[in-house]
């Protein structure tokens, strides 16, 4: 099993920058590609960044320029940078990694980080 657990959500003012983390643990041989997704109520839950193990990154539109994904392969983190808040981006961020695991790709979700942008 993989477990992934986000952190560094919380409270910010419009215009202000989190960073979020997700970290993979457990049994697998490799992460792959790993991402953020949120979701905000009453909404579908949306892709907002991914990073490949090369490091070849994807980004929502309504992200881009804003939020930067990064990681690192050793420590099988994943990192959101976001910056120039906005409070159409308050929602609960979710991390989701594909982990090799024998010979096959499994995807694995964290549980979620509260993010609240105040105006």
């Amino acid at each position: 099993q993989v477990q992934l657990v986000e952190s560094g959500g919380g409270l910010v003012q419009a215009g202000g920058s989190l960073r979020l983390s997700c970290a993979a643990s457990g049994s697998f041989r490799t992460i792959d590609y790993m991402c953020w997704y949120r979701q905000a109520p009453g909404k579908q839950r949306e892709l907002v960044a991914g990073i490949t193990r090369d490091g070849n990154t994807n980004y929502a539109d309504s992200v881009k320029g804003r939020f930067t994904i990064s990681r690192d392969n050793a420590k099988n983190t994943a990192d959101l940078q976001m910056n120039s808040l906005q409070p159409v981006d308050a929602a609960v961020y979710y991390c989701k990694a594909y982990a090799l695991i024998g010979v096959g790709s499994y995807e694995f979700w964290g549980q979620g980080t509260q993010v609240t942008v105040s105006s």
